[in-house]
């Protein structure tokens, strides 16, 4: 009787765990996609403005054709993106073809100068923070899921029910560089 009584408990609490590790992995599973959701928010909100930058420097740099069309195209390919790594990518692409807009702003002191230009470029620039903050957040939330898929006894829980690993969101080596500065 007692040994029953204690195979009983002792299954209670194996379930008990069991189902404890198992909501876990789906709080963190949850987590992970709600992360990837703020940085879907910020990469829509930065979409968004971009058409309005866009329209302010062709009003000043009509003959930048090839700059806007680099712009325009890659923003389609960040709206377009479905993976992490295809956002990525694309992400990246659009900083690099944002850099080129910037820089022909640089020629026209006129639209420096433009209130409506420079609004626009700080709410980018805040836009641009959110991002970075949004990614790490992101990043940080992967490698929490992840170690727990991944570790034992949980990563037997996540293998059973297939649970599988989330991608990083991760920058381009060409953002990683250093900038030069001179002077």
């Amino acid at each position: 009787m007692i040994i029953e009584i204690i195979i009983l408990i002792i299954v209670i609490l194996l379930v008990i765990y069991a189902v404890s590790l198992y909501n876990s992995l789906i709080t963190l599973r949850n987590r992970v996609k709600n992360a990837w959701s703020q940085i879907d928010v910020q990469l829509k909100r930065r979409t968004d403005l971009i058409p309005n930058l866009v329209e302010t420097v062709k009003g000043y740099a009509t003959h930048e054709r090839g700059v806007f069309e680099n712009v325009t195209k890659a923003r389609s390919g960040l709206m377009n993106a479905t993976t992490v790594k295809e956002t990525a990518e694309a992400n990246n692409q659009l900083t690099e073809t944002l850099k080129s807009l910037f820089a022909v702003a640089e020629n026209y002191p006129d639209l420096k100068a433009s209130e409506n230009f420079r609004e626009l470029q700080n709410t980018l620039s805040e836009t641009e923070d959110k991002i970075a903050y949004s990614r790490q957040f992101y990043n940080d939330t992967v490698l929490m899921y992840n170690n727990k898929v991944q570790m034992f006894p949980s990563n037997l829980m996540a293998n059973t029910f297939h649970f599988n690993e989330a991608e990083f969101f991760e920058v381009a080596e060409t953002e990683k560089a250093v900038p030069k500065v001179k002077f």
